[in-house]
Parts: C-alpha cells; structure tokens; sequence
C-alpha cells in the first residue's frame, strides 16, 4: 500500500447562470492540489497550508478537507493517522469552488491510499459533508462537477439525484477573477426568499432550454438561455463595474456571462479558444477600472475530475 499521494482537484462553475444551486461544471484550470499521507499516529493532522494567506483553519473540525476525511474513516471504522499538505491554488471566497475542491481532493486521495473501498457516489456524501463546513448548509454544486468532472444537474438532494450533462467539445470558458473574496454564506442572504411566479417561469424555462443546448451544441440556444434572474440580481452589487464586465464580453463574441457561485468570479463562453483568450483580455481592462488586481483563465470543460499525478 502506498504511503502517500499527490492530487488535483478542479475548480468549478457553479450555477451557470440559470442553473442557481442545481448546475455546474468543471474546469481544467485552476486547480487544488493536495498531499495525502498515512501516519503510524492515529489521528488526523493538516501538516502544512500555503497560498491561503492564513486564512485557512488548521482545526480539523474546521477544515472542509479534514471533515470530509473524518467522515470517510468514521464510515470504515478505521483509525488510521492521515496527515494534509495543501497548496491553495484556489483562493476561498473566490466563487470557484475552493472548498469543496479541498473536501474533493482529500477524499478522492484517501480512497486511493486505501485501495478504492468507496466509489465516487460514495464519496460524494463524504465531500459534500466536508464543504458544508464552509458553505453552511449542503450544496453540490460545486462538489459533484468537481468530484466526477463535466457539467452536472443536480435533479434531487433528497434523495441525491445527479445527471451528468454531454456538454460541446469547443465549447469554452474564460474566467475572471477579481482578487477579493466574496462569503457564500454572506452571498446566499442577498437571495429573495419569495419570487414571482414570471420569475419561476423564465428561470425554469433557462434552465431547461440551456441544457437542450448543451447537449445538442446550439450555441444560439446557449445565447438566449443564459439569463439569471434570481442570484445574478442579487448580487451583482457584490461585485464592481459587474454589468460593465459582461456587456464588455458579450460584445466581443462571448455566448454569455455571468457570475460563478457567489462571485466574484465571472464566466464568460465561447467557441475557440482563440476568442476566450481576447474575452479574458478586454475583461481584464474593464475590472482594473475597478478593482486593481484581476486574474484571467480560460479552459475546456474538465470531463474527469480529480487525477492523481
């Protein structure tokens, strides 16, 4: 049995626009990267933490990582020792799903050590308690795209219910991510409690016609579905000069724009990577009117998830 492990797990798109806590998708960049070893001492340890600006919790009961963890080996009745590297390529509060990629990570990594016990339905649960340390309450969202790769449409929590979405294979993503962070707990308050029954029909009807797009590669239809009115509304004011970022993407050829999980990051499709690339760029110029430092990335839809390297 192998002593130790290297991981990556992906960022992911949450809500998609119409998708609002039911839809997501993975990205080849950026991702979590992880290091997992068994220990003679039987106990749970986070041994190191970087790129988080010492933000993160080194209390295992605080970290998503170590929950989901302690979830999985309650579950085995194992008591093992399990000790956590973990380089936060991520940034928490980034709208990228930074927590549930470290909950991901860990027990995809774990699982592997010990020769595959659970299968990824099974680790689901486990990750899913793990990222509500941080979220606040169970979304999957973030966890499921991440955790089994490609877009994904949560039809059912109770019982969990997923349905992996074909999606196009030149279909792109150019994200923006203004450097500050945004709390999902504080994010979720901003959401009405009570919409109007127009509201609940042109977000369902989004939502239905931007999965018949994906999965017939209509980009025209993809055009015309991605229009939030529930999360997009409410919390564009979290994020500065936001309708100015995404007039400027839609102007320049992006199918779409809007925010990624609670922001601030923004997503923006295309159709080459040619013309993620020059959305990124004409993004960049816009938000640094606003915010000073932004990060771009552009990627393909991650179809498998996390990898061991």
């Amino acid at each position: 049995m192998k002593k130790n492990i290297r991981v990556l797990a992906p960022a992911t798109v949450s809500n998609v626009g119409p998708g609002f806590d039911i839809m997501g998708f993975a990205l080849n960049f950026p991702v979590e990267e992880m290091i997992i070893t068994l220990t003679n001492k039987p106990e749970i340890k986070i041994k190191k933490i970087s790129g988080d600006k010492n933000k993160l919790p080194f209390d295992i009961t605080k970290n998503t990582a170590t929950v989901a963890i302690k979830k999985m080996l309650d579950k085995l009745n194992l008591k093992i020792g399990v000790e956590l590297e973990i380089n936060k390529k991520l940034n928490s509060g980034s709208g990228l799903g930074s927590s549930a990629a470290s909950a991901v990570a860990s027990v995809f990594g774990l699982n592997e050590l010990l020769n595959n016990p659970f299968s990824k339905n099974d680790l689901l649960d486990f990750a899913l308690q793990g990222e509500a340390v941080a979220s606040g309450s169970i979304h999957a969202d973030n966890v499921a795209p991440c955790l089994f790769g490609g877009f994904i449409l949560i039809r059912s929590y109770n019982p969990i219910d997923l349905i992996k979405i074909k999606s196009p294979k030149n279909l792109f993503c150019t994200i923006l991510h203004p450097q500050f962070a945004i709390k999902t707990s504080e994010a979720r308050k901003l959401i009405k409690k009570n919409y109007s029954l127009q509201e609940l029909l042109t977000q369902t009807s989004n939502a239905a016609s931007l999965v018949n797009a994906l999965l017939k590669s209509d980009f025209g239809l993809l055009k015309r579905s991605l229009n939030d009115v529930v999360a997009e509304p409410a919390r564009a004011k979290l994020i500065p000069g936001f309708y100015e970022i995404k007039n400027s993407a839609i102007e320049n050829g992006a199918l779409g724009c809007s925010i990624s999980g609670s922001g601030p990051s923004i997503f923006a499709f295309s159709k080459s990577i040619d013309e993620a690339i020059e959305i990124g760029n004409v993004m960049k110029i816009v938000s640094s009117k606003f915010t000073k430092k932004n990060i771009v990335y552009v990627s393909s839809v991650n179809n498998s998830g996390p990898e061991v390297i």
